[in-house]
């Protein structure tokens, strides 16, 4: 199958439907965001790019960056985490409060908000200067000097961040905080700003799909049994409360994040990202979510 015909092709089907969906426009400055861009890029395991659209153009990638900070926390403490993490879906809002008061303060999994607060809390008690060492880490395993976080989104997210406070401070008085409530929360908010374009994007998952290998360099970021668990995590919990129906239409292991960012993997094949900024009710991302589907329906390749 020519794979760049039919990303070119499913791009083109995809323009030519409604966008539906708004804008993330609780967090300030997403709410400022052209809703129609759309752009998608796909990495091959030997590096070669496909793009269409909108595919340079750099946007917030929110809590994508969660499966990166997450690869970080694994490569310094691996299954020590568990201790203070769950793996399970969480079947709720990704800002949710209610389970953590029945489950003792223990996030579901890594990739809700409670879950990623936690993991940086671990990358707190690791790093000496947790927010230079995060991003310094994000530029190693997407080989890319110039990713960096976003000032602007950043002080926006901190200006509406009062549940984010409140899983904090709630956490805590759980004892799953050990570290300066400030301080964590402050590296949270700026791991949410993260920018980067669909082909940056894609080219840093690609460690992903190559058995915790970067692409080209083939330098180990985690282990295979580290990245496989990742995979798992991600096709298990990346979509929030929409994850069996990701899994369901795309069958893929993938992330999202409310910028209207998607990347997802073919283990020992691709990685791809969509990003088109309007979301549906869940959070994800409208044509991204459309885009997945009809790609993995045409080209008849995912992980089941």
């Amino acid at each position: 199958m020519n794979c760049h015909k039919t990303l070119l092709d499913t791009y083109a089907h995809i323009m030519s439907i409604e966008n539906k969906g708004n804008v993330a426009d609780y967090i300030p400055e997403l709410g400022k965001v052209d809703p129609e861009h759309f752009g998608v890029c796909l990495t091959t395991n030997n590096g070669i790019q496909y793009t269409a659209g909108d595919a340079h153009i750099p946007f917030s990638i929110q809590s994508i960056a969660k499966v990166l900070s997450l690869s970080l926390a694994l490569s310094l403490e691996d299954t020590m985490i568990w201790q203070r993490l769950d793996v399970e879906p969480s079947g709720s809002a990704f800002n949710s409060l209610v389970q953590l008061e029945t489950e003792n303060g223990i996030p579901r999994n890594p990739l809700i908000n409670a879950g990623a607060i936690v993991v940086c809390d671990i990358l707190c008690t690791h790093l000496k200067d947790p927010k230079k060492e995060l991003i310094a880490y994000i530029r190693e395993v997407s080989n890319n000097e110039d990713i960096q976080y976003s000032e602007i989104i950043a002080q926006s997210e901190k200006s509406n961040g009062y549940r984010n406070y409140a899983l904090v401070n709630f956490m805590k008085s759980f004892g799953n905080i050990k570290n300066d409530v400030d301080q964590m929360i402050d590296l949270y908010f700026y791991l949410s700003s993260i920018e980067m374009t669909c082909c940056q994007l894609s080219k840093t998952f690609g460690f992903l799909a190559n058995g915790g290998k970067q692409l080209i360099t083939n330098k180990e970021i985690l282990t295979r049994s580290q990245s496989k668990r990742v995979n798992a995590i991600m096709q298990t919990c990346g979509f929030y409360d929409e994850a069996g129906e990701f899994a369901y239409k795309v069958g893929l292991p993938g992330k999202s994040g409310v910028g209207g960012g998607i990347v997802a993997v073919l283990p020992n094949s691709y990685s791809i990202s969509v990003w088109s900024p309007r979301l549906n009710k869940k959070g994800n991302s409208y044509r991204g979510m459309e885009f997945l589907e009809l790609f993995t329906d045409t080209t008849r390749e995912t992980i089941f």
